[in-house]
């Protein structure tokens, strides 16, 4: 009877069960459960099992260019970086509020890994994120207006809760480019919350971003509601591997 059970649970994709029915089995203890506590403990078992998926495929739907977590970031002082701060924007109530964080400093520095970290963790919380470097992101939109994808690519970047836009500002917008950068702010303002990471100080990016009009109502859209980061110090490449923090 438990092996027919066992099958059951596997072809109803109920792994989480399958596992731990197994393993009680296998070990002996299903004798030391009461009905009530054997039902308990197979079904917070899927329950963890399938949070555990999903959390799997929002990380893997976010396609990050690196693997970071919050607990591995490095908070030295002379980074400028608010150790508070960053376990404050870890909460994600951010994405809740729709607010935007901004990321500043020079190459090296770190921006893509604690925008990656904040973007895992919400990830973790059950948020929909997506990652692009934004020149790439730019060139891949301009090939889908060229075959007809433009609509299916912007719907997709509107329905993430949190979208992280890394190297902002390492080439100026031409035209076709700044207004499709509009468009995705304008489509995630009062929505949805953006990362932005820039070697720029903020200041500068009007002068990347290159219409003056359009640059206005660009970053009012972006920096009205928006948390700033800005770290100091040389690139963390030079510095080479450190231990991980205890």
């Amino acid at each position: 009877m438990n092996e027919s059970t066992l099958e059951k649970m596997r072809k109803m994709n109920l792994f989480g069960m399958y596992r731990t029915f197994k393993t009680s089995i296998e070990s002996g203890k299903t004798e030391n459960y009461t009905p009530d506590e054997m039902i308990a403990s197979l079904i917070d078992s899927e329950w963890d099992d399938r949070k555990n998926r999903g959390i799997e495929r929002l990380i893997n739907n976010a396609r990050f260019r690196y693997k970071a977590s919050v607990e591995e970031l490095q908070f030295e002082a002379d980074r400028n970086i608010d150790k508070n701060q960053i376990l404050r924007f870890a909460d994600c109530s951010f994405i809740s509020k729709y607010e935007n964080i901004l990321i500043t400093g020079s190459t090296g520095i770190g921006k893509s890994y604690i925008a990656t970290a904040i973007g895992h963790q919400a990830c973790c919380l059950g948020s929909k994120v997506l990652y692009h470097s934004t020149p790439k992101l730019i060139s891949k939109l301009k090939i889908a207006k060229a075959d007809g994808s433009y609509i299916k690519e912007m719907a997709k970047i509107e329905k993430q809760e949190l979208l992280i836009l890394d190297d902002f500002g390492i080439q100026p917008f031409d035209a076709p480019g700044r207004a499709m950068l509009m468009e995705i702010i304008e489509d995630r303002h009062g929505k949805g919350s953006v990362i932005i990471t820039s070697q720029l100080p903020v200041s500068k990016w009007y002068d990347i971003i290159g219409d003056k009009t359009m640059a206005d109502a660009i970053l009012d859209r972006i920096i009205h509601q928006a948390h700033r980061v800005e770290l100091n110090g040389e690139s963390m490449r030079k510095r080479g591997p450190k231990p991980k923090q205890p």
